[in-house]
């Protein structure tokens, strides 16, 4: 085989993997504050280890903590985040785990 024959069929593989490939887009997350809590009740909201009631909780979370989301989506009204120091915060290195979403609103700049 000739080397611009070569090329040439290389090419064309390259470019039907290319063309069968999904588009994959990165997730930036979005910012959300605890609210909606109950001042009578607890007045926090659990961080945990999984998405469920029944997971371990790590840390109390009041009132007007940020939160950056991991999914773009829910999952069984859970979500993913990381606990931001404030709406500035792009270290990444606050504590993470799931939130119940019952309890968090977007932040909209």
């Amino acid at each position: 085989m000739t080397a611009m024959k070569l090329f040439k069929t290389c090419a064309a593989i390259a470019m039907g993997v290319t063309l069968a490939a999904p588009v994959l887009w990165a997730y930036s997350g979005e910012n959300y504050v605890v609210c909606n809590l109950d001042p009578n009740g607890d007045n926090f909201l659990a961080l945990r280890t999984c998405g469920s009631s029944k997971c371990t909780m790590t840390h109390k979370l009041p009132p007007d903590t940020f939160l950056l989301t991991m999914n773009p989506e829910a999952q069984n009204h859970w979500r993913e985040v990381i606990v931001l120091k404030g709406l500035q915060d792009e270290s990444y290195s606050g504590p993470a785990g799931w939130v119940y979403d019952k309890y968090i609103c977007e932040v909209r700049f």
